[in-house]
C-alpha cells in the first residue's frame, strides 16, 4: 500500500487483489469521518437520536409481524 498527499488530495494505492468489499468499508469510514467533523451534535443527542430511531424500528417491526 502507498499513500501519497498532495496539495488537494490524499492518494491511497492497494494492490490489484485487494478485496472491493474491503475498500467499500474503508471508504464508508472515510466519509463517514469527512461528514461527522463538520457535525455540531454531542454524544447526548446522538444517543438520544439512535434510541428515538430504534424504538420507532422495533415498533414498525411489532407491528409488521402481529406483536
Amino acid at each position: 500500500m502507498k499513500i501519497e498527499r498532495t496539495d488537494k488530495e490524499v492518494i491511497f494505492t492497494v494492490s490489484g487483489d485487494a478485496k472491493l468489499d474491503d475498500l467499500q468499508d474503508l471508504a464508508d469510514l472515510l466519509e463517514f469521518k469527512e461528514l461527522s467533523k463538520q457535525s455540531k451534535a454531542t454524544q447526548s443527542e446522538v444517543d438520544s437520536l439512535v434510541a428515538s430511531i430504534k424504538k420507532g424500528r422495533w415498533e414498525k417491526t411489532k407491528e409488521k409481524i402481529g406483536l
